[in-house]
């Protein structure tokens, strides 16, 4: 196994998540490519797990906390560590070392850049980023919202612990028509994945749904909202994880429509 930088030659690879088999993967739109490009001029860095054979089984990006969402200090935030877990496409890397082996490289870096420490975040569930992972590599909890954890490993006596950033707002309904709303970071092909299918969903219905996405990314509309990834109908939060089918997505706009019908 060797861990290398992430490189023009496998970008394509990255930005589906390293499942260039999967539909789902191209239905989700070009997102994270355009959250790379931007995120990639803030510091954002990339690396790659390899096996023996040269098959590419893992990734990890992270960046400069400041340009993230969440509040901290000289840190340096991961986004997320993905090593391919299915049978299809390229196979099952995980159970290899490979996470680890990509964490290792992630905070060599981190440290050889000056920062202070590495923060990262994952989930209170026994079966997808898992926060507990993170303590077995030496992260402690350094604040909770919901099922998620932010977990921190500070590297200097003088770090301070990173804090998640709330948010000031939630969308209004709006009168006459349904309304559909996203706030999308694009660094997440899942998320990006469930946006995009609000989007047509919301389209079937014309002029009864109104359908707006925010690029939380953007200056203005993050200091307006301090929202990452989400998504609202009528003012109401739909839940993302896993991401919405638009089976799904179709009959919760349908029984609002049908409301609006009925009024």
């Amino acid at each position: 196994m060797r861990i290398i930088d992430l490189e023009s030659e496998h970008e394509d690879l990255f930005f589906c998540c390293l499942e260039d088999w999967s539909e789902q993967a191209r239905e989700a739109g070009s997102g994270r490519a355009e959250w790379y490009a931007r995120a990639r001029s803030e510091g954002l860095r990339a690396k790659l797990a390899e096996d023996d054979s040269g098959a590419i089984g893992g990734m990890i990006q992270y960046g400069p906390i400041e340009s993230s969402f969440v509040e901290g200090e000289d840190f340096y935030f991961i986004y997320c560590i993905w090593v391919h877990g299915y049978k299809q496409g390229r196979g099952n890397f995980q159970k290899r070392g490979l996470g680890s082996a990509l964490l290792a490289a992630a905070e060599t870096d981190a440290r050889r850049l000056g920062a202070s420490g590495m923060a990262a975040w994952g989930l209170r569930l026994p079966f997808w980023m898992k926060a507990s992972w993170y303590r077995k590599h030496g992260y402690k909890t350094a604040d909770t919202r919901g099922l998620a954890r932010l977990v921190w490993k500070p590297f200097t006596y003088r770090a301070l612990p990173p804090r998640w950033i709330e948010p000031l707002k939630a969308p209004a309904a709006v009168p006459d028509r349904v309304s559909v709303v996203s706030f999308s970071w694009g660094w997440c092909m899942a998320q990006n994945l469930a946006h995009e299918r609000a989007r047509r969903v919301a389209a079937e219905f014309g002029d009864r749904v109104e359908y707006r996405r925010h690029d939380t990314t953007d200056a203005a509309v993050w200091a307006e909202w301090r929202r990452v990834d989400d998504l609202f109908i009528d003012g109401r939060p739909v839940n993302l994880g896993p991401p919405p089918s638009e089976a799904k997505l179709r009959r919760k706009i349908s029984r609002r429509v049908r409301r609006l019908n009925a009024r």
